[in-house]
């Protein structure tokens, strides 16, 4: 009976837009608006494959944005306008699109006939919310959303989309609700029938995708303008790559980022914050140095400066606390130790402290956004002479000692419930409307802000976001308590995130709040560190999720996975270029893969890093087994070196310090020497670690880590192939660098994953190559098989200024 009554609703809904729909203005002929009695509809393609749909009451649509919206300048599109029947068709290299002109409806097309998309009501509108929906197809299915817990196929879901944590004090059914959190919700989803469909609009938005029906999906926004960009593909990295050329895309950051970033207290959390010293934070940093384990970015979380009484608990007032006697001295001592980056935690109020009158001095000047009839205390950020005030009066207060970042927490507390009181913020329709942009114009100033004063690419750290925010990264998934249940949905929320185009997100490895229990912390850190941020911080007193404080073997496992990481630097790096050029994240869904096997659709504990790495964490508590799905193609163990046949799932035994981690056959992982921070060493051996197959390459990006001259093309990119043919003989191809950078000098190690029967000739640039008698490969060129581990070892004579060829021939 509900069915019924919501189909009667749309229809009812839908009359308003059913009366005669024509052409009555077209511009450059890519630009088509439809008068359908009182609305205008305007239909205008970006691409051969993007047109964006705008619907307005009045015949007047709103103001471009640049907080949500990147571009807005897009090529010239051959489009070609055909009316006949009642129906407009437009058509275009890739789509047709039929504009139906009673009842107004969009359905599209491809070239060959195929509906990819049908309206249902072309366009609702009940009071001020505004809407539509359309046909959902037979085996269709829906990716996307956001930050999102709960799963990753959202058939049949209901989903509401509004920046928060959840709003009930009672932590069990609020904040810590994996149905409210709502962090980084991302209006925009993708299709299994091949298209994307990105909402532009910043309201709260609903969308019921096939929950109340099961042949309609529909969507709508509380208030607004229609505008929404309707995106083919067919497949989901295309579909991402045009919606960020809308949105924007991740930048690269700092090649030392992809190391640890490490948060602290500095020794006294909230309750605590008599104990916090900066004598607490040198010495943690000397203490990861002095037990070898690697770390390249620290920040001191909110401790670190005192609280005033106006702004509420925990705002902003850039005064340092007394237990802090020499701030300066404590970031020189961390820059001494090769800390590349220490930054410190903020909140978007500002505060008066002792001797500074932060707060009241901006509500003099009008830079904080007003409430009700009072000056507010939220920095404006959607002002820029405010935001530059907040810098030289504020920010600079730390920046000028040594800060390079800032952790912009609590971006949810505009225009809603803050965290720790029981302030709202400022509120109305206006506020409404920024509410859920309000974090990336937070995250926005800081970023730009430090680009320009550091002189070296921006960093950002955040906890909320929308769309858009992949611009001023990175995102970690909030306050998650260190318990077993919240563990697999974080992953989740990663698997979301990059679905949605957020390309740089993290986590509190072993979780937030509460102290771990020391399995879950080592199976929360083997995930953190094949995570595209490798984030450890907690707010547990005295643990604070430091590696040592969790046990032995805890430690063992932290230094082992954060080595690791630091050797897989320039796979990684190399996906984050391919994820500035392209979207595809560092870290994706199986389906942004595999997108015809249902097999994946939901699976939300497996995921690829990079092109080559499948990491499927453990997510029980005791568990001594897993199960894990191959999708189609060849697989390796990534310990053990064993191969799988894809398309089926298997059962695996899963050691308490052995993260599940699989491998496409074919794949060449490029690694660098085992360091202590970035940099520390030169890269003068990189280590090819190949997993044989009939055939693979790897694009290995190398720049200056550092500066923006990448965006002009100043990199290179050194192209690797393996090849095994029919004559038994495996060649691996390194080819030189190409491009305008010029990378340091190294030489190469193939470690060789080999399974058959041993070579008779191994040769570089056809010169055979000495047998050498043990697996040191510190000195001359030659070869050495392990035959415990079954790997074949092969150091080149030549080094990346030639290109080398080594055949191993059976």
């Amino acid at each position: 009976m509900y069915k019924r009554f919501y189909i009667a609703l749309l229809l009812l809904l839908a009359v308003e837009i059913t009366g005669q729909a024509k052409v009555v203005e077209t511009k450059d002929n890519q630009v088509f608006t439809f008068s359908t009695g009182s609305e205008k509809v305007k239909l205008e393609f970006c691409s051969d494959v993007m047109f964006r749909v705008r619907v307005s009451r009045n015949g007047n649509f709103e103001l471009d944005e640049h907080l949500m919206q990147e571009q807005y300048n897009w090529p010239i599109v051959a489009v070609k306008a055909n009316n006949q029947k009642g129906t407009t068709t437009l058509t275009t290299a890739k789509l047709q699109v039929k504009v139906t002109q009673a009842p107004f409806k969009i359905n599209v097309f491809t070239l060959t006939g195929q509906l990819i998309s049908a309206d249902k009501a072309g366009y609702l509108r009940k009071g001020d919310t505004v809407g539509c929906s359309k046909q959902l197809l037979a085996d269709e299915h829906f990716f996307g959303f956001g930050e999102r817990m709960d799963f990753i196929d959202q058939r049949n879901k209901l989903l509401k989309l509004n920046v928060g944590r959840g709003k009930s004090k009672n932590n069990q059914l609020g904040a810590y609700d994996i149905n409210q959190a709502n962090y980084c919700p991302v209006p925009f989803f993708m299709s299994t029938k091949g298209y994307g469909i990105f909402l532009h609009n910043s309201f709260a938005t609903e969308w019921d995708m096939g929950n109340s029906s099961d042949n309609t999906y529909s969507f709508k926004a509380v208030d607004g303008e229609l505008d929404y960009y309707f995106i083919y593909g067919p497949d989901f990295p295309a579909v991402l790559k045009s919606y960020l050329s809308v949105t924007g895309k991740s930048p690269l950051i700092p090649r030392f980022a992809f190391g640890l970033h490490m948060g602290t207290y500095s020794g006294g959390t909230w309750g605590h914050e008599e104990q916090t010293s900066d004598r607490y934070v040198i010495a943690l940093a000397r203490r990861m140095r002095e037990m070898g384990i690697p770390v390249d970015l620290l920040f001191l979380d909110s401790t670190w400066r005192l609280f005033g009484k106006t702004g509420g608990k925990g705002a902003t007032s850039f005064e340092w606390r007394e237990t802090f006697k020499n701030p300066k001295g404590m970031f020189d001592s961390l820059y001494a130790m090769h800390y590349k980056m220490v930054g410190l935690h903020i909140r978007g109020r500002f505060d008066n402290a002792r001797n500074l009158n932060l707060l009241e001095q901006a509500q003099a000047k009008g830079f904080t956004y007003p409430e009700g009839n009072h000056p507010g205390e939220f920095v404006n950020f959607f002002d820029q002479k405010a935001v530059d005030w907040w810098w030289s009066n504020g920010v600079m207060r730390v920046g000028e000692v040594g800060a390079k970042f800032l952790k912009t927490d609590e971006g949810s507390a505009f225009g809603a419930l803050a965290n720790e009181s029981e302030k709202v913020g400022p509120t109305g329709k206006t506020v409404e409307k920024l509410h859920n942009v309000f974090p990336i114009a937070y995250a926005k100033a800081p970023f730009l802000k430090f680009q320009q004063f550091n002189g070296f690419r921006g960093l950002n750290q955040t906890r909320e976001g929308y769309a858009g925010i992949q611009r001023y990264p990175y995102i970690f998934a909030g306050d998650w308590p260190s318990e077993w249940q919240y563990f697999a949905p974080v992953i989740k929320a990663g698997i979301n995130i990059g679905l949605s185009g957020v390309g740089y997100w993290g986590h509190c490895m072993g979780g937030f709040e509460h102290q771990a229990d020391p399995e879950l912390y080592i199976r929360w850190v083997q995930f953190g560190m094949f995570s595209p941020i490798a984030m450890v911080f907690g707010m547990d007193h005295p643990g604070y999720k430091e590696p040592w404080n969790y046990g032995d073997s805890a430690l063992v496992n932290f230094k082992m996975y954060d080595r690791l990481r630091y050797q897989l630097v320039p796979y990684i790096y190399s996906a984050a270029f391919k994820q500035y050029q392209t979207g595809v994240p560092l870290m994706r869904a199986l389906v942004m893969d595999y997108q015809h096997n249902p097999n994946v659709y939901d699976i939300g504990d497996q995921y690829l890093f990079g092109d080559n790495l499948m990491i499927c964490p453990v997510t029980v508590k005791g568990a001594q087994t897993r199960i894990i799905y191959l999708p189609e193609g060849n697989w390796y163990n990534y310990w053990t070196g064993e191969q799988y046949t894809g398309k089926q799932y298997i059962h695996i035994l899963t050691p308490l310090l052995q993260l599940p981690v699989f491998v496409k056959a074919g794949s060449i992982i490029p690694m660098q020497p085992e360091m202590n921070y970035m940099n520390e060493k030169p890269v003068d051996v990189i280590t090819l670690d190949i997993f044989p197959g009939p055939s693979g390459n790897f694009k290995l990006y190398e720049d200056d880590g550092l500066s923006l001259n990448y965006q002009q093309g100043n990199y290179a990119i050194t192209n690797i192939t393996q090849l095994s043919n029919s004559k038994q003989v495996f060649t691996l191809r390194v080819s030189k660098p190409v491009g305008a950078f010029v990378p340091e000098k190294h030489q190469y190690i193939a470690k060789i994953h080999w399974t058959g029967k041993l070579p008779t000739i191994i040769a570089e640039n056809g010169e055979s190559l000495n047998k050498l008698s043990s697996q040191n490969l510190a000195g001359s060129a030659g070869w050495y098989y392990d035959e415990d581990m079954h790997v074949l070892y092969v150091r080149t004579k030549y080094t990346n200024q030639q290109d080398i060829v080594i055949q191993c021939t059976m």
